[in-house]
C-alpha cells in the first residue's frame, strides 16, 4: 500500500473538518455539510480508483 495515498486521505480530512468547523461557527450549515459530502465523495474516488488498480494487477497476475 502507498503512503501517500494514507497521507492525501488525512490531509483532505483535516482539511475538511476545519472547514466544516469554520462554517458551522459562521452559521452555514448546509455549506458545511456539502463540503463534507464533497470530501466524502472524492475519498470514495481515490479509493475506487485504487481498488481497480488492485483487481487489475490480481487480474494480470493470474492471467484472466
Amino acid at each position: 500500500m502507498d503512503v501517500d495515498l494514507i497521507f492525501k486521505i488525512a490531509a483532505v480530512g483535516i482539511l475538511v473538518s476545519v472547514l466544516n468547523i469554520l462554517l458551522q461557527r459562521s452559521g452555514r450549515d448546509e455549506q458545511a455539510l456539502m463540503t463534507t459530502i464533497t470530501a466524502l465523495v472524492v475519498v470514495l474516488m481515490i479509493v475506487v480508483q485504487k481498488i481497480s488498480e488492485l483487481f487489475v494487477t490480481i487480474k494480470n497476475l493470474f492471467g484472466l
